[in-house]
């Protein structure tokens, strides 16, 4: 038997220490000049998100990673998945040394390309149950971030508060979508513990939005719409829908109100950005992502579009007038 030279014992340890410690989560590393790069991804684009891309870059710059420190790389694939794959290979090629994912299907993708590139997913509601992580004290899969989980219970109090005539919802949503299955499972669940009943209308792609929408009519008393790409990204013309049926839509988004629904209970999208950045800049600082606990960031405020109230022909009591944060449509 041939003895292993000193030299290629050190040779093997080297390499096996190599592959103990390269398997690891990496932590981001300035370049030489001191600066870093950030990809920013997601599916399509809607105003819930432009505000949790805009509560990320602005709180990163308030932190002190303003262009001088940061360059940003940002994609939109435009609603289409295979577009969101390429892009979310090409930030892993770009070797960017963060990517923020927002809302689950640009998560998702991200993660299971598996690239070693940090990930911070911004608005995801189900990180779990969509497999972007396993747990969310201690996330793996090089991945944390912000979860809205949506208080359906809640919602759907508020909704026979405002509108006590309401017995049946439709549900409105994307079946590929993992958080609005996940949501509209919870709501089920809800409305049947306090004796309310529904219908669904299901899409697959925003061409049928519309239709789906129309469908609706006739056959429920309320919309409810869960936070869906597809359907957040169509909502002028969900509300027009809504409006000319007389249809009050509640949603999961405050950006959705301000789009067209009549209300919801909801945390702004700019403050689900703005938490998502800090966990970023603790993961560039050199904390691994396995070390930054995901959150739930809860939802507090009643939020009432006036000129979908005005619409449909519904008034307020003093109490809601005074503890409601109403706004107007933005479209």
């Amino acid at each position: 038997m041939k003895k292993i030279s000193k030299i290629t014992r050190t040779t093997i340890l080297a390499a096996a220490l190599f592959m103990l410690t390269g398997c690891q989560s990496a932590k981001p590393s300035a370049s030489s000049d001191g600066t870093f790069k950030v990809g920013i991804v997601q599916l399509v684009d809607n105003g819930a998100f432009t505000d949790m891309r805009e509560g990320f870059t602005e709180e990163l710059e308030k932190r002190g990673y303003g262009k001088d420190k940061l360059t940003i790389n940002y994609k939109n694939a435009q609603g289409d998945a295979t577009n969101l794959n390429s892009i979310c290979q090409e930030m892993a090629d770009s070797n960017v040394d963060l990517i923020a994912a927002i809302a689950t299907p640009a998560a998702q993708a991200m993660v299971n390309l598996d690239s070693g590139i940090p990930v911070v997913f911004i608005s995801v509601s189900n990180p779990v149950g969509a497999g972007i992580i396993t747990d969310m004290e201690k996330p793996d899969k090089n991945a944390t971030g912000t979860s809205n989980a949506i208080p359906v219970n809640e919602i759907f109090d508020l909704a026979k508060k405002l509108t006590p005539e309401c017995k049946t919802f439709g549900f409105l949503y994307n079946t590929g979508e993992i958080n609005s299955v996940t949501t509209v499972e919870n709501s089920k669940k809800y409305l049947d513990s306090i004796g309310l009943s529904y219908e669904e209308a299901v899409v697959t792609n925003s061409s049928e939005v519309q239709q789906a929408a129309q469908s609706l009519a006739g056959k429920v008393d309320a919309i409810y719409v869960p936070n869906d790409s597809i359907i957040q990204s169509a909502m002028p013309l969900v509300s027009e829908e809504a409006r000319k049926a007389g249809l009050p839509i509640y949603a999961s988004s405050a950006t959705t109100v301000e789009s067209g629904a009549f209300a919801t209970i909801a945390i702004s999208d700019k403050e689900i950005g703005r938490i998502s950045a800090d966990m970023a800049i603790q993961n560039l600082e050199g904390t691994p992502v396995s070390e930054i606990p995901a959150i739930v960031v809860p939802a507090s405020s009643m939020v009432i579009n006036q000129d979908a109230a005005d619409a449909l022909g519904i008034t307020f009591t003093d109490e809601i007038s005074k503890t409601a944060v109403f706004v107007k449509d933005t479209n």
